[in-house]
């Protein structure tokens, strides 16, 4: 979610995240049980209007929905060929559906308000749980989830400029190495500023 929120004012922007995330899952179970090609077009023109309402940019949104048309190119005519086009045109539209309404949630809620959102939902359980030690875990792998890509990036760079492309070992072991090194750097941080039991 880093790096993908699109600020905003709109209503969807304002709405809790957990009010959020509640319907989120209720729509998608919702789409899951649909049985008719004309409904999920009446709950895709739901979803577009939702957009609207968020005034989230065409290209914000084409960048989250629009790798999941690759998937259905190849899917739908699979899908076609062993079950038939309503079949298929419903497994499409569920997918596609569901995949936009995840996309809202993560385009309008910001990565400080999904944490604050699962500390509050584990506060009841706190005799069990620390809601602040998961934010802190949840914070720092979504934190670390780029670190390691971009680890990966930099590892796949320098081999080839060594031209060892095509050696797996040449890829694991700097990257686990090198992530190995951060993990050590964040653990220093956190023992630093007293998180250290």
């Amino acid at each position: 979610m880093i790096g993908l929120y699109y600020p905003g004012h709109s209503l969807v922007h304002r709405a809790p995240m957990l009010l959020k995330l509640v319907l989120l899952s209720l729509a998608v179970l919702g789409v899951g049980l649909v049985g008719e090609l004309w409904q999920l077009g009446l709950c895709l023109v739901f979803v577009g209007a939702l957009f609207l309402v968020a005034r989230v940019p065409l290209r914000a949104a084409w960048k989250q929905i629009g790798p999941i048309l690759w998937i259905l190119v190849i899917a739908v005519p699979l899908q076609a060929l062993f079950a038939g086009w309503t079949t298929a045109g419903l497994m499409a539209g569920r997918l596609l559906i569901a995949v936009a309404l995840a996309a809202l949630f993560t385009l309008t809620t910001t990565v400080t308000a999904v944490l604050e959102g699962f500390q509050k939902l584990l506060r009841p359980l706190r005799r069990w749980v620390d809601a602040d030690r998961v934010g802190l875990l949840l914070a720092l792998t979504l934190r670390c989830i780029p670190l390691v890509a971009e680890i990966v990036a930099e590892v796949i760079e320098a081999r080839r400029a060594r031209g060892t492309q095509g050696s797996l070992l040449a890829l694991a072991v700097p990257v686990v190495v090198r992530s190995l090194y951060a993990a050590d750097a964040i653990g220093e941080a956190l023992a630093a500023r007293g998180l250290d039991d």
